[in-house]
């Protein structure tokens, strides 16, 4: 097999271009089976094996910089760049990332994890590379939804200005830009990257600027011409006027034909982009015909994502569902991701009042203050790792204003296999310290559909977080009012007091049983608002004179945080042990193995605080 002899770029060029569909069709089978066995993003992989066959058998990495927007397409950059043998490791504990990893490889750019960030991160490249007088080349490889971000169209205008030698391949997978995509806009794509095409083209430019008299009324109006012809015969008009030379769109299937155009798209100079047209899950007929369910796939945590029961997110959608049909203000706002954050029923049940804005969070929270100033009641489902990108639009658009905006964070604490850049281990950090928030934490599915009908009944800027993975089952009857900023006490005791968030509740109230036979008397609160907390409770607990905190956030700034400055605030004579997630940032695996290495398992739990009642 040809994919056996590549163990590095180097061993790619050997080949000759004849030869590379058939590694193509070897990379996409390898795909199927191992991502199939270890789970992954499987469909966006299979949608740019030419695409990065093409690349990397074109420009020389790690010398030229390949840096690819989100990461999770980087599966086939992986295999050629020497990691095929540590394919079984995948997003596994101690194995291979699911992203780009600076440490993992040289031929890794840059950690990427989130969306639209790949165009700036180039351009920081390009212009460092000026100023020390380098020469190699840049690509960027953006998908067309992570094209919908703001800072993709902000570093768009910027490289333009500065007029930087950088590729960009705009590898549209949804066809949401343009259909003109075969063996037409194929060769004229190629053909319009031949150098003496280009030269031709210029040299006629620069002959009608200098016609006398009319030279230049006549190259405006050719100009003009060009520009409305672009426009109606493909979708680069936009990039033309941005500062980049557009090529394409052009069949991301064809391996060959790529070649060519990137070869003579590397002489251009100034900023160029090329618009490849691709399809998600290409060569997986199942991948085809459902891209997004697809998209990631999961063997690592069957317990998350198989067996009976449903998600926390199927809890939340059926939540919301039940505010719609009460309440015609209730709308919901997501930044694609419908399916992921549990909307996927709104939408089709409710279109008009449902809105994916994109990946826009910023956009979103914004959005979403403007329909609440008349009368509407947005929920913002995000994941906690991607509601990070709209914190200054928490803070001055909905918060400052006290306007009833409700975040719902799906994903919040350790996820697993997709690694650093999406666990949600700071929200409650950075949401607790605004001013106005009501933070919530429920301990289960039925909690969590109360919170959401009680933010409605707040009226204020809410915020409820609840973690990847399944619940028991789809909590029925009556919904139990909530009272703002109470906690809830699950049982007595006198030794010590163990206040938990979340899906750390149960596990601590486990714990204190298993403590009285040790001869220790838990208290066990589950402390469901992180702000405000509740301090009539909390007084109960600190003449105790022993609390625990237990929360599946960092440590600095969360639930344990909170309850440290209120107890030394009022003076009391209580010692504080916070539990949580600690200040670094960690790696994938599976969440039990996470919380294990953390200390977060019930064992750990238990031997921490055996050990510090010991020194006490």
């Amino acid at each position: 097999m040809i994919i056996e002899r590549i163990e590095s770029p180097k061993d790619l060029k050997s080949l000759p271009t004849r030869d590379l569909p058939r590694l193509c069709e070897e990379i996409r089978e390898f795909l199927i089976r191992h991502v199939s066995r270890t789970g992954g993003h499987l469909a966006s992989n299979l949608g740019v094996v030419e695409l990065t066959v093409a690349l990397h058998y074109v420009f020389d990495s790690p010398r030229d910089k390949i840096v690819w927007d989100v990461g999770h397409q980087c599966y086939t950059h992986k295999i050629l760049t020497g990691r095929r043998g540590l394919f079984h490791t995948l997003r596994q504990d101690g194995g291979i990332s699911g992203f780009p990893s600076r440490k993992e490889s040289p031929h890794d750019v840059f950690d990427t994890g989130h969306a639209s960030n790949s165009i700036s991160i180039a351009l920081g490249i390009s212009e460092a590379r000026r100023k020390k007088g380098e020469d190699f080349n840049i690509i960027c490889v953006i998908g067309d939804g992570a094209l919908t971000g703001g800072q993709a169209f902000e570093a768009l205008n910027h490289a333009g200005h500065l007029r930087a030698d950088i590729l960009v391949v705009l590898n549209d997978n949804e066809m949401s830009i343009s259909k003109s995509v075969g063996a037409l806009s194929s060769y004229l794509g190629r053909i319009m990257t031949k150098e003496y095409v280009l030269n031709v083209r210029e040299r006629i430019k620069e002959r009608i600027r200098h016609i006398p008299a009319l030279g230049k009324s006549v190259y405006k109006v050719a100009k003009h011409t060009e520009e409305l012809l672009k426009g109606l015969l493909g979708p680069g008009i936009l990039f033309e006027e941005l500062g980049f030379r557009y090529i394409g769109p052009i069949d991301g299937h064809n391996v060959e034909d790529l070649v060519e155009t990137l070869k003579n798209v590397r002489r251009m100079k100034g900023p160029v982009l090329l618009h490849v047209v691709t399809k998600k899950g290409k060569g997986f007929l199942r991948a085809e015909n459902d891209p997004v369910a697809f998209h990631g796939i999961s063997k690592l945590e069957p317990c998350e994502e198989e067996g009976p029961g449903c998600s926390y997110s199927d809890v939340f959608g059926q939540a919301i569902l039940e505010l719609a049909e009460m309440d015609e203000r209730v709308v919901a706002i997501t930044a694609a991701m419908a399916l992921g954050t549990g909307l996927e029923r709104f939408s089709r049940r409710y279109p008009e009042r449902f809105y994916d804005v994109g990946i826009c969070e910023a956009h979103a929270v914004s959005f979403a203050a403007g329909l609440s100033t008349q009368g509407f009641r947005p929920f913002v489902a995000i994941y906690s790792t991607f509601l990070q990108r709209a914190y200054d639009q928490i803070l001055t658009d909905v918060c400052l204003q006290e306007l009833p905006v409700v975040f719902v964070l799906d994903r919040a604490g350790i996820v697993g296999g997709d690694g650093p850049t999406h666990h949600g281990a700071f929200d409650l950090s950075y949401l607790r310290h605004m001013p106005n928030m009501v933070l919530m934490v429920p301990k289960d599915e039925k909690e969590l559909r109360d919170m959401v009908h009680a933010a409605l009944k707040f009226g204020r800027p809410c915020a409820i977080r609840y973690p990847r993975g399944r619940a028991k089952g789809m909590p029925k009857g009556a919904i139990d009012e909530i009272e703002l900023g109470t906690w809830e006490t699950l049982k007595g005791g006198k030794d010590l007091c163990l206040i938990a968030c979340g899906n750390l509740v149960q596990p601590a109230l486990d714990l204190a049983h298993e403590l009285e036979q040790e001869g220790v008397s838990a208290m066990v609160i589950n402390g469901r608002f992180v702000k405000p907390i509740d301090e009539s409770l909390l007084e109960e607990a600190s003449q105790i004179g022993r609390i625990v905190t237990l929360e599946e956030n960092t440590r600095i700034g969360g639930l344990g945080a909170a309850i440290l400055e209120c107890v030394a605030e009022k003076g009391r004579d209580c010692r504080v042990k916070v539990l949580g997630l600690p200040d670094r940032f960690l790696p994938h695996g599976t969440q039990e193995k996470l919380r294990a290495d953390v200390g977060l398992s019930k064992d750990g739990i238990k031997n921490c605080l055996l050990q510090w009642l010991r020194i006490e």
